[in-house]
């Protein structure tokens, strides 16, 4: 079970934003005896799969790559053959490096707004202790 605030953190959104998705019924959250709202793990998970999916369609299709997290482009140092670019999702540091050439091609500058695409083999998941 996460309250509120810790469901809103791990959606990305603020907790006013996480209660209307309650009030509208978009999420299911049950009432402690305290009155306080919680959500359920599985239900969140639910609602997090619904909302990718959503901002999926509103690409359009012709990627087989899912992963697209939206950020900032904060950071591009570039060198003769590579270019280091950062960008900043929400509370997420994103670095990829990238050729020079991509990187010149894309214009790729501070301030810009881009989609990090991911496709990995391999990605680690570490388990988080609540609290």
């Amino acid at each position: 079970m996460y309250r509120m605030r810790q469901a809103a953190k791990l959606m990305g959104v603020s907790p006013d934003t996480m209660r209307r998705w309650a009030d509208a019924g978009r999420v299911r959250t049950t009432t402690d005896a305290s009155g306080r709202r919680s959500v359920e793990g599985a239900e969140l998970a639910r609602l997090a799969t619904e909302i990718a999916g959503e901002q999926d369609a509103a690409r359009g299709a012709g990627q087989s790559t899912r992963n697209h997290i939206a950020g900032i482009v904060t950071r591009v140092k570039r060198d003769e053959v590579a270019a280091l670019v950062e960008l900043q999702a929400g509370p997420y540091r994103i670095v990829s490096l990238i050729t020079r050439e991509a990187a010149d091609e894309l214009g790729l500058e501070p301030g810009m707004m881009a989609d990090a695409v991911v496709k990995a083999t391999n990605v680690s998941v570490e388990v988080v202790p609540p609290g």
